[in-house]
């Protein structure tokens, strides 16, 4: 990330918006801003690849859902590059092995901190967990207010979007589709 260009940038931005970029309060809010973006989208050029993260796997005949839900979860839309946030619901049905608990909110974050949409964002979760897990089946529900929506636009504030992602037995069997529903408090 080359946060110099970050900073020239925003300073075009301030002066765009007919501000002063000398000014004695925003002269160091280019920086700030470059840092800023640089803890939020740290994954962008990160070293960590896709398949180390839910790489530590234990062999455990286990056959009903492991659950991980209310994980937060916060992100920049791509399209204004303003936050979204909420919570992220895991579960997976295993085949014959299963990933620590933590590893899981690691694949969250991993995708989240990136420019998204949380349409995607959902997909590559549930996707990441089926591709190295090889489990029965996989399902991720996302629950975010988007500040998109919320502070501009049309300003409809307490506006949740939800998005899902339902894999093997989740999306083929309507049990185990509504018993994950129901644990995380949906219908």
């Amino acid at each position: 990330m080359d946060l110099k260009k970050i900073e020239e940038g925003f300073r075009l931005v301030l002066q765009g918006l007919g501000e002063n970029p000398e000014r004695e309060g925003l002269v160091k809010t280019p920086e700030r801003v470059a840092k800023m973006y640089s803890e939020l989208l740290r994954n962008i050029n990160s070293e960590e690849k896709e398949e180390d993260i839910l790489a530590t796997q234990f062999v455990e005949k286990y056959d009903e859902m492991i659950l991980l839900k209310d994980i937060p979860i916060t992100s920049i839309c791509e399209h204004h590059f303003l936050q979204f946030s909420g919570v992220a619901h895991l579960a997976y049905v295993p085949g014959n092995r299963i990933v620590g608990l933590s590893k899981l909110a690691r694949a969250v974050e991993f995708y989240a901190c990136r420019p998204q949409v949380q349409e995607r964002l959902t997909t590559q979760i549930a996707e990441l967990i089926q591709r190295s897990l090889e489990p029965q089946g996989v399902g991720v529900v996302l629950e975010c207010i988007h500040t998109c929506m919320t502070i501009r636009g049309v300003k409809k504030t307490g506006s949740v979007m939800f998005t899902s992602k339902l894999i093997g037995s989740f999306k083929s069997n309507a049990t185990t589709r509504a018993e994950f529903m129901s644990l995380i408090g949906k219908r």
